[in-house]
């Protein structure tokens, strides 16, 4: 899959026109069709991406973003408002509040999923299917295949999606923390010493093909991927 997207439309028709298409795009798709569930799918677990409606019932959907974007566990989840054609006062609120996109009723399924693919290769490229190349290290996503100079290397599950968002996120100090946030996601309690263990095995995975210092300690701080020569 290539992300989680949250749907958060009261209209039945609508919310199976977007499940269909975002299902056949790639993506895991949740449906929730008031702001209330919207934040309580968030609150379980954090979607890639969220699809809101600007006409929700009881909570409007500006009202839904202003509560997401306030809190610091939610607030750089990207946006994609839904809009009628002729609420343009909407769509100035939505981005005054941090909506990362808008699209109007009624719309172009195929239009949204570009849309999409634009707003999550810059907010989160890990989520992307595209084949990633740095240093004589290549990663391919869906066909879930790593080479190093040309040399075939086996990566378990973990360390084959740890080393996908460090090639996607180069040269960028991640802590502990924040790896077991992004890569295996903020409900899942571990040890942040559980990080050591994956770096130790990614960077065995790497050596064979002589890249294993790819992968650098930053004292104090975490590890990154860096580009330059190794």
């Amino acid at each position: 899959m290539l992300g989680n997207i949250l749907v958060v439309e009261d209209e039945i028709a609508i919310q199976a026109l977007l499940s269909l298409n975002l299902k056949q795009a790639g993506y895991q798709v949740r449906l929730a069709a008031t702001g209330e569930g919207a934040l309580q799918e968030v609150a379980d677990q954090l979607p890639d991406l969220l699809i809101v409606d600007w006409m929700l019932p009881v909570m409007s959907g500006i009202d839904l973003v202003r509560q997401l974007k306030s809190k610091e566990r939610t607030k750089r989840i990207p946006v994609v408002f839904l809009t009628a054609k002729t609420d343009e006062p909407a769509k100035l609120e939505g981005l005054g509040v941090g909506v990362d996109d808008y699209v109007t009723k009624p719309f172009s399924p195929k239009e949204l999923i570009i849309r999409i693919k634009n707003i999550l290769r810059r907010t989160s490229p890990d989520s992307i299917d595209e084949i990633c190349e740095i240093s004589g290290l290549k990663l391919d996503p869906v066909n879930r295949r790593v080479l190093g100079n040309d040399i075939i290397l086996n990566l378990g599950p973990t360390e084959f999606k740890l080393l996908h968002f460090l090639m996607t996120h180069p040269d960028r100090v991640y802590s502990r923390v924040q790896l077991l946030n992004d890569v295996w996601g903020d409900h899942m309690f571990l040890e942040e010493r559980t990080i050591d263990v994956h770096i130790r095995r990614l960077r065995r995975a790497l050596e064979p093909a002589g890249l294993k210092k790819i992968i650098k300690t930053v004292r104090g701080a975490g590890y990154s991927l860096s580009t330059a020569e190794n």
